[in-house]
């Protein structure tokens, strides 16, 4: 049923401009238009993670509601978990228009966001009367023309900790000049301290985002400094900034971040490559490209013991989550493993 209302929708939806699209879908979560997936899923799918055990390991990552306006919603349609951002202290608006670009030859998107949103004080006040429920993450950024980036992501962990499942410092978006620059080792390292100190009263995971355009000094540096600290674990990663020759999209020289299917399989090297320096220390948390359940297997496979997805939503929308699920469960029957769990770095 629900895949059949989706075809119905996307008729529409990919007619508009890509964030037109993005905002009717929006609108059309918090007027609860979108059917909820109400088949339990596999037992095989449950998993654990920081003391926690969620239904299943699937989650949307940070883009899509930036401005936490319909975590609950994003839930109901099946996901796992729900991260919501990135967040900036104050309201900005982002890079101009158009700046959200579709590559549907290649089942790709550009983007150029530049963190806009409404900032700290609405995303606070929108999660401080949510029904808690499910696993959310608050997803922090900083703002553009901040003096000071490290300090906007003290503040916004400090103020929305209380409200997070788990917090990320996205320090990758390659669309905020010179934001990637606090992935340097030191940079980095006084960054997260900072961040640790501020929530230590009320203690969150605190997990880092990182770029998939890692080389592997980069991850030397930021595993290091991850495992020094005792942090809670890395996304890998974020949108990348190459180009595969492989594109065939007229859109695909626009500037910004490439996501889906072309970041499939660079996403997860750097998330095998994160993960052998990791050793187990901490968990990983795979995004980038996946379509399908074997996408996903692939991310555990090779070390994520979560995964995240957004853009391919683009193109099939909440009825990807189901098929995944369904694929995820039927491959980890067919080798042999009880649970996620159990298949997480299979491949290491």
């Amino acid at each position: 049923m629900m895949a059949a209302w989706y075809q119905f929708a996307d008729f529409f939806l990919s007619r508009l401009d890509a964030e037109a699209a993005h905002g009717l879908a929006v609108r059309a979560l918090k007027a609860g238009l979108l059917p909820a997936d109400r088949r339990a899923d596999s037992p095989s799918l449950a998993v654990k993670v920081w003391g926690r055990t969620l239904p299943n390991p699937i989650g949307l990552a940070a883009g899509f509601d930036k401005n936490a306006e319909v975590p609950n919603a994003l839930l109901n349609v099946g996901f796992g978990l729900v991260e919501i951002g990135s967040v900036t202290p104050r309201p900005q608006d982002g890079n101009p228009r158009p700046r959200l670009f579709r590559l549907p030859e290649d089942r790709g998107v550009i983007n150029r966001m530049g963190f806009p949103g409404q900032g700290l004080d609405a995303v606070r006040s929108r999660l401080a009367t949510r029904p808690r429920r499910g696993f959310i993450g608050v997803n922090v950024g900083a703002n553009k023309d901040s003096t000071d980036r490290a300090a906007d992501y003290v503040v916004g962990c400090k103020a929305l900790a209380r409200y997070a499942d788990y917090l990320v410092c996205n320090v990758s978006s390659p669309n905020t000049p010179g934001l990637r620059n606090l992935q340097g080792r030191e940079q980095l390292a006084d960054l997260l301290k900072r961040v640790q100190d501020a929530i230590a009263a009320k203690p969150v995971p605190l997990v880092v985002k990182i770029a998939p355009d890692a080389t592997d000094d980069d991850l030397d540096d930021i595993v290091a400094v991850c495992r020094e600290l005792r942090m809670d674990g890395i996304i890998v990663g974020n949108t990348t900034l190459s180009r595969p020759p492989t594109l065939r999209s007229t859109r695909r020289d626009e500037a910004g971040g490439l996501s889906g299917a072309p970041l499939t399989s660079l996403s997860t090297e750097v998330l095998r490559r994160a993960a052998r320096r990791v050793e187990g220390q901490f968990p990983l948390i795979g995004c980038g490209g996946i379509g399908s359940g074997a996408d996903a297997y692939a991310k555990i496979r090779a070390g994520a013991t979560l995964v995240q997805l957004y853009s391919m939503m683009v193109y099939e929308g909440p009825p990807l989550i189901r098929r995944i699920k369904d694929e995820l469960a039927a491959l980890l029957a067919r080798d042999g493993f009880a649970t996620v769990g159990n298949a997480v770095g299979a491949d290491l």
